[in-house]
C-alpha cells in the first residue's frame, strides 16, 4: 500500500519544517527507489508529476518500495523563489550531499540526502525550467562509476536529449552526490517558465513509469527509447558580460551553428550593449525567458557535442 507521513528534521535550523511523504511497498522484493521533486521550489510540473504518480500508483504491480518527496525545498516553494533558497540565497541542486554543521541550505542537503537517498537503490529527481526560465526536455547524468546503469535508466525516461558532461560536471547535485555514494541516478528536466503544464506533468508520469519499469520496479514493459535520441557530451552555459534587456533571437530546441546569433542585450535605450553568439554548434536546451539580467547573469544552457545513441 501507499502510506504518507510527514517528516521534521532535528536540526534548528530546520526548525518548524514539515516535508509531506510518500512511502510504496510491494508484496515481492526489489530496489528500494529514491524520487525526489522540488529541490528549486517554482519547478511545479515536476512537483505535481510526483503526486499524481504516487496517488495513482498500483502497489500490485510493484516490486520493491519508492519514497516519494514531492517538495525538498519547502522554504524555496512557499516564498517561490527561483533557482536559490531564500535563507542563505544558495542553489540547493548545487549543495549535496550537504554540510550538518554548515548554512541553512547545507543543513537541508545533508539531512535530505541521509534521510531519503542514502540506502536507496536507485534516485530520480524530477525538475524543470525555473520562474523564468523555458526549457527543452532532457535528463541528466553523471560521468562516473555508475554511470552504465544510470544512462540505462535515464535513456527509459524517454527524452530527446541524455546530456553527460565529462569536461565540466556540475558539482554537488542530487545525481552527482548519489553516484559519489554508488547510488544510480539521474536527473529529468521537463516543464517551465512558472507554469503548471498538464501535458508536462504526463510527460514526468510517463517517463517515470517507464525508468520504474527498466529497473524491475514497477511490471511491464519499458517505452523503447526515442529513434532519434542523443547525447550531449558538452553542455555550455553562457552569460551576459553586462546588465540589460535580454533578447533572445531563438527558441528552445532550436538547432544553431557555430557563430550564429543567439540575441541580445540591451541598455534602457535599446542599443545594443552585447552580442551573443553560439560558441559551437548544438541545440538549446534552455533559456532565460524574462527579459532584465543582471551583469554575470545566466542567458542560456547549449548543448554541444551531440552524437546518436
Amino acid at each position: 500500500m501507499v502510506t504518507r507521513r510527514v517528516v521534521r528534521f532535528p536540526a534548528p535550523a530546520l526548525a518548524g519544517l514539515e516535508w509531506p511523504v510518500f512511502e510504496a511497498a510491494g508484496a515481492r522484493g526489489g530496489p528500494r527507489v529514491c524520487l525526489l521533486a522540488g529541490v528549486h521550489g517554482c519547478e511545479y510540473s515536476s512537483i505535481a508529476a510526483v503526486v499524481q504518480f504516487m496517488r495513482r500508483l498500483d502497489v500490485s504491480i510493484l516490486s520493491g518500495s519508492i519514497v516519494a518527496v514531492p517538495v525538498v525545498s519547502p522554504t524555496s516553494f512557499a516564498a517561490r523563489s527561483p533557482f536559490v533558497v531564500p535563507e542563505d540565497g544558495r542553489n540547493l541542486n548545487r549543495s549535496f550531499p550537504g554540510d550538518p554543521d554548515g548554512s541553512f541550505t547545507e543543513v537541508l542537503a545533508h539531512h535530505v540526502f541521509s534521510e531519503f537517498v542514502v540506502g536507496s537503490d536507485v534516485l530520480v529527481d524530477l525538475h524543470g525550467g525555473d520562474l523564468v526560465e523555458a526549457l527543452e526536455p532532457f535528463v541528466l547524468i553523471d560521468d562516473s562509476p555508475v554511470r552504465e546503469q544510470a544512462e540505462r535508466l535515464a535513456r527509459a525516461f524517454g527524452l530527446r536529449y541524455v546530456v553527460c558532461d565529462t569536461t565540466d560536471t556540475l558539482g554537488g547535485t542530487t545525481s552527482a552526490a548519489a553516484a559519489a555514494a554508488g547510488i544510480p541516478g539521474f536527473i529529468a528536466e521537463a516543464g517551465g517558465q512558472g507554469l503548471l503544464e498538464q501535458v508536462e506533468v504526463e510527460r514526468h508520469i510517463r517517463g517515470l513509469r517507464s525508468t520504474l519499469r527498466t529497473a524491475g520496479v514497477l511490471d511491464g514493459e519499458p517505452d523503447p527509447p526515442p529513434a532519434d535520441q542523443q547525447l550531449v557530451e558538452r553542455f555550455l552555459w553562457l552569460r551576459t558580460a553586462t546588465a540589460g534587456w535580454w533578447e533572445p533571437s531563438v527558441d528552445v530546441g532550436e538547432t544553431v551553428a557555430a557563430g550564429d546569433r543567439l540575441g541580445t542585450v540591451c541598455d534602457g535605450f535599446g542599443d545594443v550593449l552585447e552580442t551573443v553568439t553560439a560558441p559551437e554548434a548544438g541545440v538549446l536546451l534552455f533559456l532565460t525567458s524574462a527579459p532584465a539580467v543582471q551583469a554575470d547573469g545566466l542567458l542560456l544552457g547549449l548543448g554541444a557535442a551531440l552524437r546518436q545513441i
